[in-house]
């Protein structure tokens, strides 16, 4: 019976791999790609319209070619002429809009094939939703939220991403199974398309971030159950189900991301609060974060050859140890105060014209904070790390895929990026009475 039950569950994850139904998906949202016809040959069926059979997925080589065909699209005639040729091709009406990936392959600089839009408002809605997933869409988060709403609730959250990120991505380099194959699928994103993909690290944190954060406000914060769980929902389905939409991950890989996610979630959440007064209170924390995250990125960036996730994971990384190492300045100089156990659960104040403008105003100077210092330490410490090495300096994109300039690069400049948000910018904020 054992055997059987394996044999059905490997079936199953066979089936939920199958690029097909990505495509079929994207097809149903109305998304058309711009495949080059081929000369069609006898008896091979449903091959002739691009939907040969997959690959199996598996351990498979990481490269330009290695999942994708999307490669830079033609003239805009000559893809029309692709498109509407033959007797099975769809028509193309006056709400079909032309459009191309948004970013360009971050290893092969493929700037993507162009396709199809019949559907806009889902492109609009799905592109959102991959955004809810990506990395600057925290840097923006975190940062209001620590600022203007709840500071503990901001920097617990911090730790949870970081680790989630690095478990994620740690997982893709040791499974390293490729994108889902295109053609047949459409690929609307192709930033990450080079990297591994099992499981999708944006279904991930698209689950982990709003399911803690209704965790840690729930109870804290005045609402009711129901809302704050169908917020956490509606955000997780919404980011999981874009990356299908963009071709990034087969439904197997999402539904993996999500569990994998929840699983890590229930081990991290119960030691949130000790992990939080460790980082506050101990004083051999500082030792113990830059210890702990500068090893956990040594281990990332050995398990496979360079790429910009996991460049990523290693800026996670940094930013939670310039977070953490923020909490325990600012909690031992006596400006960490979070709101005393007998004020709560907290209620936001009435909306009013100063409130929204005081919060605008703090989260415009902050960000500007944050940029300025980002781009003077980004501005001195890759050349330095180039000279220290023996590198070139003019050609920065070559000189970052070695790990002993990336991986300090990365932790260096977001380290200091994390302490400014935590530390420096509401230290500003308090002495020009803005807090």
């Amino acid at each position: 019976m054992a055997t059987e039950f394996v044999k059905t569950f490997v079936q199953m994850c066979n089936y939920l791999q199958d690029p097909r139904h990505v495509a079929r998906f994207q097809k149903v949202c109305g998304v058309q790609g711009t495949f080059p016809v081929k000369p069609s040959e006898p008896d091979r069926g449903e091959s002739d319209r691009g939907e040969s059979e997959p690959e199996s997925p598996g351990l498979r080589k990481r490269g330009p070619d290695s999942s994708v065909v999307n490669g830079a699209a033609g003239d805009a005639k000559g893809m029309l002429g692709d498109i509407t040729a033959g007797p099975e091709a769809p028509s193309v009406d006056l709400d079909t809009t032309r459009a191309k990936p948004l970013r360009k392959n971050s290893l092969t600089g493929d700037v993507g094939q162009e396709f199809l839009i019949h559907n806009k408002f889902l492109f609009y809605l799905f592109t959102f939703g991959t955004e809810l997933g990506n990395e600057m869409f925290f840097i923006v988060f975190f940062p209001f939220l620590f600022w203007n709403i709840d500071a503990l609730v901001s920097r617990r959250l911090i730790v949870v991403w970081a680790w989630n990120l690095f478990v994620g991505q740690s997982t893709k380099d040791m499974v390293r199974w490729s994108r889902p194959a295109s053609p047949p699928v459409v690929k609307v994103e192709v930033f990450y398309n080079s990297e591994y993909s099992m499981p999708s690290t944006h279904a991930m944190t698209g689950t982990a971030i709003p399911f803690c954060l209704f965790m840690l406000t729930y109870g804290r914060w005045q609402y009711s159950f129901l809302f704050g769980f169908s917020v956490a929902l509606s955000w997780s389905i919404l980011v999981c189900v874009s990356r299908v939409y963009m071709g990034m991950h087969s439904i197997l890989e999402v539904i993996t991301g999500f569990l994998y996610s929840l699983l890590i979630l229930a081990f991290f959440h119960p030691l949130l609060e000790t992990i939080d007064s460790f980082y506050m209170t101990d004083h051999f924390a500082p030792l113990v974060i830059i210890v702990s995250h500068v090893s956990l990125g040594l281990v990332a960036f050995s398990l496979d050859s360079w790429s910009t996730s996991r460049g990523d994971t290693a800026q996670a990384l940094g930013t939670g140890v310039g977070a953490a190492i923020g909490t325990h300045v600012n909690y031992q100089l006596g400006l960490l105060l979070d709101p005393p156990l007998s004020s709560l659960p907290l209620t936001l104040p009435p909306i009013s014209f100063s409130l929204v403008f005081l919060s605008v105003l703090r989260f415009v100077i902050g960000v500007a904070v944050i940029l300025v210092t980002r781009m003077v330490m980004k501005a001195v410490t890759i050349p330095s790390l180039c000279r220290l090495f023996g590198l070139p300096t003019d050609d920065v994109r070559q000189a970052r895929q070695h790990v002993k300039v990336e991986l300090p690069y990365r932790y260096i400049v977001y380290s200091v990026v994390g302490f400014s948000c935590v530390s420096v910018v509401p230290l500003f904020f308090k002495m020009f009475s803005l807090a």
